[in-house]
C-alpha cells in the first residue's frame, strides 16, 4: 500500500492507532480487552517493520545502504532485549503491572512526536506526483503527469495489487526461504524470553530484575554487530566496484557474504547456552552465551534485508512485508510452546533442538550465493539484469517507471 499512497501516511496512521490502543492495554479490566488491544497494537506496530526497508532503499543507493540497514536491523533485537531489563525492574518495584504500558506509552508517544516533525515522504513515485501537481498549478499546463497518473486504476484494483502482492511474493523461493530463516531467528529471540526465566529463576533462584540483566550480553552482541556493519559494507563496496567499473550492477548475492560468516554464531551460542544451563553450573555460561547469539542475530538480519531489497528493488517494501508478517506470526507462536518444550525435554535438549534447526538454516545463504542469480532470472518480480529483455513484464516495467 505504501507504494501507492506513500510511506509517511502509512507510518503516521498506523503508529497513531498503535499509540491509542496502548491505553486500553494499561487500563484493561479483563483478559478479553487486553488480548484484543494487544492484537490491534501488534498489527499497527508491524507497519514500520515492513516499510523501513523500502524507505531506506528510497533514501540510499546500494553502496551506502548497508550501514543504514545495519542500524535499523539492530532495532528489532535491541528493543526486545531492553524489554526484559526494564520489565524486570518494573515487576520488582512498580506498584502495578499497568506501569509497563504507561511507561511504553510515554516513550512511544515522545518518539512519535519527533517522527511526525522530522521524517519526510521518501517514495520516489509520490514525490514525483507532488512535483507534477505543483507544476500543473504553477503553469496551468495539465500535461505535467507522472506515469502512474496516466494509468488510471480503481480503488479495488489498487487494493488488490497492494494488499495481495506481499503474499504473492511469499511464493518466491528467495523470499520464502529468507522468511523462514528470519522467522527461526526471531523465534529464538522470543524463546529466550521464556527460557531465561526458567534457567535463571527456576534453576538458579534469580529475581526478575536480575534475570532481566542476563539479557545484556545479547544486546552487547547486537551492538558489536552494528559496529561491524561499516566494515562489512566497505568489503561489499570493494567487491561491488569491480562490477561497477565494467558498467554492470553488482549481483545481490554479494550481500550474503556477512551472512555466510555469521550464521554459525547462532547454533554455536545455542549449544553453549544449552549445555551450560544446568542449575549447578555458574550463571556466567548461559549468560555470556547470549553474546554470540546477539551478534549472529543482527549479522543475519541485516544481510537478509539487504539481499531482499537488492533482489526485489521497487517491490522491496512488499517483499519485506511478507517476511515481517510470517516472522512476527512465528515470534508470537513460539511462547505458546516454549515452557512445555523446556519442561519436557529439559533445558539442555530443548535448546539443542533449536540449535540443530538453526544449524540446518545455515545452508540457505550458501544456496542463494551459488544459485541466487539463476533463481532471480526465472522470476517476474525479482530484479535481474536480463529480466526486461527476457520477459518484458508489463507490471514490472510500470513499477520501474513509477519509481523513477
Amino acid at each position: 500500500m505504501s507504494e501507492e499512497v506513500g510511506r509517511k501516511p502509512i507510518y503516521v496512521v498506523t503508529l497513531a492507532v498503535a499509540l491509542v490502543f496502548i491505553v486500553p492495554c494499561g487500563a484493561a479490566q479483563n483478559i478479553g480487552t487486553l488480548i484484543i488491544s494487544r492484537l490491534i497494537d501488534g498489527i499497527a506496530f508491524s507497519a514500520p517493520m515492513t516499510l523501513i526497508g523500502g524507505s531506506l532503499a528510497d533514501i540510499w543507493e546500494g553502496p551506502e545502504r548497508g550501514t543504514a540497514m545495519a542500524i535499523f536491523s539492530a532495532a528489532p533485537f535491541l528493543g526486545p532485549v531492553c524489554g526484559p531489563i526494564f520489565g524486570g525492574l518494573l515487576a520488582d518495584h512498580a506498584p502495578t503491572w499497568r506501569w509497563i504500558y504507561w511507561t511504553f506509552l510515554i516513550i512511544a508517544g515522545a518518539f512519535y512526536a519527533v517522527f511526525i516533525v522530522i521524517v519526510p515522504e521518501t517514495h520516489h513515485g509520490i514525490l514525483l506526483k507532488k512535483r507534477a501537481k505543483k507544476l500543473r498549478k504553477e503553469t496551468g499546463d495539465s500535461r505535467y503527469r507522472t506515469f502512474s497518473e496516466l494509468q488510471v486504476r480503481t480503488f479495488g484494483q489498487v487494493a488488490k495489487t497492494s494488499l495481495l502482492r506481499p503474499f504473492v511474493l511469499l511464493s518466491e523461493l528467495i523470499v520464502f526461504l529468507m522468511t523462514m530463516y528470519m522467522a527461526v531467528v526471531y523465534g529464538l529471540l522470543y524463546m529466550f524470553f521464556f527460557a531465561y526465566p526458567m534457567v535463571f529463576m527456576e534453576g538458579k533462584g534469580f529475581s526478575a530484575s536480575l534475570t532481566g540483566v542476563m539479557f545484556i550480553p545479547i544486546g552487547v552482541g547486537v551492538i558489536i554487530a552494528t559496529f561491524c556493519a561499516p566494515y562489512f559494507n566497505k568489503d561489499y563496496n570493494k567487491r561491488a566496484q569491480k562490477y561497477r567499473d565494467r558498467g554492470e550492477l553488482p549481483p545481490a548475492e554479494l550481500r550474503l557474504i556477512p551472512m555466510m560468516i555469521s550464521c554459525w554464531f547462532v547454533p554455536a551460542s545455542l549449544f553453549a547456552f544449552a549445555w551450560s544451563s544446568y542449575p549447578t553450573i555458574s550463571w556466567a555460561g548461559p549468560c555470556f552465551a547470549g553474546l554470540g547469539a546477539g551478534f549472529g542475530f543482527c549479522c543475519l538480519y541485516n544481510p537478509a534485508n539487504n539481499y531482499i531489497v537488492d533482489s526485489y528493488q521497487h517491490y522491496a517494501a512488499s517483499a519485506l512485508a511478507a517476511k515481517t508478517f510470517v516472522r512476527s506470526i512465528w515470534g508470537a507462536c513460539v511462547p505458546l510452546f516454549t515452557i512445555q518444550m523446556y519442561h519436557r525435554l529439559g533445558y539442555e535438549w530443548a535448546s539443542s533442538l533449536m540449535a540443530f534447526i538453526s544449524l540446518a538454516c545455515c545452508a540457505i545463504p550458501f544456496l542463494f550465493f551459488k544459485f541466487g542469480a539463476r533463481i532471480r532470472s526465472y522470476s517476474k518480480y525479482a530484479y535481474s539484469p536480463n529480466l526486461d529483455a527476457k520477459q518484458g513484464d508489463a507490471e514490472n516495467q510500470k513499477e520501474q517507471d513509477f519509481g523513477h
